[in-house]
């Protein structure tokens, strides 16, 4: 076995970054160097305790399309309940990221990286025994309150704890467990609707996510509290044991840390104002404010299509192929349609996981603005492609409706659905990172909302087509957004970012 011989930059012990060291490269003795840092089995449990959940999020919330019509029957609740029940999570989310996300940069990553799971496994809990309408509002808007504080906290939590180079495939590795949790929720909904043909399926279909999340749960307590957080904070010797626990390995380097204090003005956190609360307005000040939009814009305008079109999709396929409320008579026929929206649904959600596969793999090629401007774009193409289907009937129809949504979905995730999330949570310096993100993702939701619950009323109210010309309209300004607020963070040691 080789042993190292030298290793990473020539910086001294004394005048490195948390990142620094991170990222540091050994040197072996026969002379060869590697191209990236080995991952440390740390670093990996803090990416599957994240990657786990955004799965959550995507089971919960794409599950609530497949649950929706048993919801609505059981409460007998008409189109304007059911906008609130499919925007209840989405406005929790909205408030989650906003009041709980930006709290990591207070009390510290893990500590909100565990108070979200247990928030999530509590209402969890509460929604399997819901006996009302308004009960099942709140337990929805509790969960998605969890969720929205995992959106900048799970983000912060691998981009802090990882290589510079890794950064944009691991962030988008782990956020495309969101896809493949919205394949699994329609996919296990389609299951107990087969075997549990009842009104009350929908309650099975949330309590299978519990015991998972539960587990979850105790894996974030045994994982490190980011260093990077703390140097800023002014907490330097814990920050040292941190990464010492981060970067445990056999053989083990580096072998002594010493982190630079004092180094930078007081202007971003470092230095003799390391310890100071970073506060709000910072997002809106000169130096945060093209980020601030150009993190929070266009991820809004993706929201928009991306909810709207996700959680309805099982409702506008069972329209679309001979299902609909005038042709549920009887609970079989509810049973019947839901399976098979749930069929169409995961079907067209195995793209957003090939879409997300193509992300990963060129996010840190390619760059990020690239793909979520030709993203946007696509998706543009898609729904227009769909909304073709109005004028065609029988399988050409069907056809229409497929091919549109299939190219939306993976445009979506190679492009704005995984660019905007990747963007948020690097674009900002790290004293004010979690708030920047929070606030990006919070301000996203507000389109996640109002789509949610406006989308069954404008599918009623002005039909299918120019609901579709509408948010063919916002990728395209989309688009245009990215392009002119664009920073490209590929590649750039998170140190750098705000200077």
């Amino acid at each position: 076995m080789n042993e190292i011989a030298e290793v990473g930059p020539t910086a001294k012990a004394g005048h490195r970054s948390v990142q620094e060291y991170i990222d540091e490269l050994p040197v072996w003795s026969d002379g060869t160097n590697l191209k990236a840092a080995p991952m440390t089995g740390m670093q990996w449990r803090i990416w599957g305790l994240a990657a786990a959940g955004k799965f959550f999020e995507g089971y919960v919330v794409f599950m609530t399309g497949v649950a929706l019509p048993l919801i609505a029957r059981e409460f007998g609740i008409g189109a304007a309940e059911k906008g609130f029940i499919s925007a209840a999570s989405l406005a929790g989310i909205l408030i989650g990221a906003l009041l709980l996300g930006g709290l990591s940069d207070y009390f510290g990553r893990k500590r909100m990286f565990i108070a979200e799971m247990i928030i999530f496994c509590a209402f969890l809990a509460l929604l399997i025994l819901c006996t009302n309408f308004i009960s099942l509002v709140i337990c929805l808007f509790g969960l998605g309150m969890a969720l929205g504080c995992d959106y900048p906290t799970a983000h912060m939590i691998i981009s802090e704890n990882i290589p510079s180079a890794n950064r944009g495939k691991l962030v988008l590795g782990a956020f495309g467990f969101q896809a493949v949790g919205a394949l699994g929720g329609t996919g296990v909904g389609c299951l107990v609707l087969s075997l549990l043909p009842e009104l009350d399926a929908w309650r099975w279909m949330f309590a299978t996510a519990l015991i998972p999340a539960i587990l979850v749960t105790l894996g974030r307590f045994f994982i490190t509290e980011s260093a990077n957080w703390l140097a800023v904070r002014g907490h330097h010797e814990k920050a040292e044991k941190e990464v010492s626990r981060l970067l445990s390995r056999q053989p083990q380097y580096p072998s002594d840390i010493k982190l630079k204090r004092g180094t930078r003005d007081g202007k971003n956190g470092h230095g003799g104002n390391a310890a100071a609360k970073p506060s709000f307005g910072a997002l809106f000040n000169d130096r945060n404010r093209r980020a601030t939009i150009f993190a929070s814009v266009p991820w809004f305008l993706q929201d928009l299509g991306t909810y709207g079109i996700g959680i309805f999709t099982p409702t506008i396929l069972a329209a679309a192929l001979g299902g609909g409320s005038d042709h549920v008579r009887s609970l079989s026929d509810l049973i019947s349609d839901g399976i098979l929206a749930a069929k169409g649904a995961a079907m067209i959600n195995v793209l957003l996981i090939v879409g997300i596969v193509f992300a990963v793999v060129l996010a840190d090629r390619l760059g990020r603005i690239r793909l979520q401007i030709g993203g946007f774009i696509g998706c543009a193409v898609g729904l227009l492609i769909a909304s073709f289907s109005i004028d065609f009937s029988g399988p050409a129809k069907i056809e229409m409706i497929f091919v549109g949504f299939m190219l939306f979905s993976f445009m979506t995730n190679i492009g704005p659905n995984a660019q905007t999330y990747l963007l948020a949570g690097e674009v900002f310096p790290t004293e004010v990172r979690g708030m920047g993100a929070g606030f990006a993702a919070s301000f996203a939701k507000i389109g996640a909302v109002a789509t949610a619950f406006l989308f069954p009323i404008l599918l009623a109210a002005i039909g299918t087509r120019f609901l579709l010309y509408g948010l063919v309209a916002t990728s395209i300004l989309g688009a245009i957004v990215t392009w002119r607020y664009r920073i490209e963070t590929t590649g750039i040691n998170l140190d750098e970012v705000g200077r």
